[in-house]
């Protein structure tokens, strides 16, 4: 079976361009942006809760905990916010709600999921569901091999490069075996000629 592709930034700006075309653009550029800037699995992607982002104050965390039911292998994991990314989902939820401060949102119901689904603002998607939106938001920006995993893999292969321990990328990853770590790096042939012109 093909490994799913790494995204070069390029391809990674066209995903966003086209997103922002369509509807709910601010969502689903929220959803695209998570994958390759926390390296979530889809199943944990739509998994997450307002609550497990949004503080008691309405500020978005630095740190996403997700229980073993969120995520894959019986167990919980960290995603850790880069504020980047922070910004959008604080963008994406104001936009959402139709505010400017997110402190009443936490008045609400926040175990609602995250990223709602057209039909009810309530729900979620299904991890199924999840994975067909990337591969034809992929498809209709003419990226081969582009899949919900794309992102994940593109996150650690992307900050294996810029020279991040493996270590450290299997905790990002939440992986148990720095084996498994490994393989969704993808080798990149100009890293290997830097690596040598560093002697």
């Amino acid at each position: 079976m093909t490994q799913a592709k790494v995204l070069t930034q390029e391809e990674v700006e066209r995903v966003l361009c086209y997103l922002g075309k369509k509807q709910h653009a601010m969502r689903n550029q929220a959803m695209f942006l998570l994958t390759h800037g926390c390296g979530v699995r889809i199943k944990e992607l739509v998994s997450i809760r307002i609550c497990d982002v949004l503080d008691r104050i309405g500020n978005i965390n630095a740190e996403v905990h997700l229980n073993r039911n969120q995520t894959k292998g019986d167990r919980g994991r960290t995603v850790y916010l880069s504020e980047k990314m922070r910004e959008v989902i604080r963008n994406y939820l104001c936009e959402r709600f139709g505010l400017q401060d997110l402190l009443a949102v936490t008045l609400t119901d926040t175990t609602r999921a995250l990223f709602a689904n057209q039909k009810n603002p309530n729900r979620g998607f299904s991890a199924s569901t999840g994975c067909q939106m990337f591969h034809y938001w992929y498809k209709d920006c003419g990226i081969q091999h582009g899949s919900s995993h794309s992102g994940r893999r593109s996150f650690i292969t992307n900050l294996a490069n810029k020279g991040v321990s493996i270590h450290v990328l299997k905790e990002l990853a939440g992986h148990r075996s720095i084996a498994v770590t490994e393989k969704y790096i993808a080798r990149n042939p100009a890293v290997l000629h830097a690596s040598v012109n560093m002697l």
